[in-house]
């Protein structure tokens, strides 16, 4: 039997979280409107503690170890977000955090990682097993396993973002038609899917992923976890997952829309569309929701987006900005 979290569990993490996790904004966008003739709505996890949404699973599932276990300390793998979503949770609580990261992990990431007090441990993205890595540490020093994403703690602490967006369109007196969220191992999209559900919103999900790394869409076509081809590493190096989780896929088939899968050149695109047109800063992973809205991929009239990270590299950004300012 494989576990999955209930509503009542994603409730439970967003009292838990409460006195730590930012509530971010859902806010509409007067220059994205006219692409659906409706309303679009933009829920803004970079402005998250961390500058992503990883920090509310990571403390939901960092309070849920029991105390007498917590100075045994957390160990976590991840290409950044995660990273920094439980380093900066350990650190809250006085706990010790490792993370096993890769050596290409944007500089940005693995210095927010650091800075939050975290030791880390870098491996080869081709070559090496990081999951094999944190479970011999973890061995070693008893420690916790913080995944970033299989884990129902933590899908339950992302959930509370579709909590937040069910109130909050609420609050704008409007009916959605489809709400969309970047898409790695599956974890965020599960947990606001099981959110929205539990709260009467019905409409559907969508998971977004950069081609070729579309695990999700892939799987929830065949209802069954299937790998994607990968290859040529994406500029969305925080959705690079090639297949959803045990426990993510086992919540999120037969509950989430139909996925989709988006180019670079249109995460490029949004990611200079961000800057320029929403003033927004986002990294490429995290713009993979407004990628396909904006290359016309998702349909329906009132929409909310999930802008899930905003720990961009500077020179990526300068450079889709220069690539896509004129066109």
């Amino acid at each position: 039997m494989i576990e999955v979290p209930s509503f009542a569990d994603v409730q439970a993490a967003a009292k838990r979280i409460a006195p730590y996790a930012v509530r971010t904004p859902l806010v509409e966008s007067p220059v994205l409107n006219p692409l659906t003739g409706g309303r679009v709505f933009l829920k803004l996890e970079s402005l998250q503690r961390t500058g992503s949404f990883k920090f509310r699973g990571a403390c939901n599932r960092i309070l849920m170890i029991p105390e007498a276990e917590r100075a045994k300390g957390v160990v976590a793998f991840s290409s950044g977000n995660h990273a920094q979503g439980v380093a900066a949770a350990a650190q809250i609580f006085g706990i010790p955090a490792l993370i096993v990261m890769p050596t290409d992990a944007p500089r940005a990431k693995v210095e927010g990682t650091r800075a939050y007090g975290a030791e880390i441990v870098s491996y080869d993205r081709v070559r090496d097993d990081r999951e094999a890595i944190a479970a011999r540490i973890c061995a070693e020093r008893g420690a916790t396993l913080v995944r970033p994403y299989d884990d129902p703690g933590v899908m339950a602490g992302q959930g509370t973002i579709g909590l937040e967006i069910a109130e909050d369109a609420a609050r704008f007196g409007v009916t959605l038609d489809a709400v969309a969220t970047p898409c790695s191992g599956g974890g965020l999209v599960s947990g606001v899917a099981l959110a929205l559900r539990g709260a009467g919103v019905t409409a559907p999900v969508h998971s977004v992923e950069p081609e070729n790394f579309d695990g999700m869409r892939r799987s929830l076509a065949a209802h069954a976890r299937t790998s994607a081809p990968g290859g040529k590493l994406s500029i969305a190096d925080a959705l690079m997952a090639p297949v959803p989780g045990h426990h993510v896929f086992a919540l999120a088939d037969g509950l989430l829309g139909p996925g989709i899968a988006v180019s670079d050149e249109e995460l490029s695109r949004a990611v200079a569309f961000a800057a320029l047109k929403l003033k927004l800063l986002v990294e490429p992973g995290g713009t993979a929701a407004l990628a396909a809205l904006l290359a016309g991929k998702l349909q329906g009239k009132n929409l909310a987006l999930v802008i899930s990270g905003g720990n961009a590299d500077f020179a990526s950004v300068t450079e889709a900005v220069a690539q896509h300012a004129h066109k």
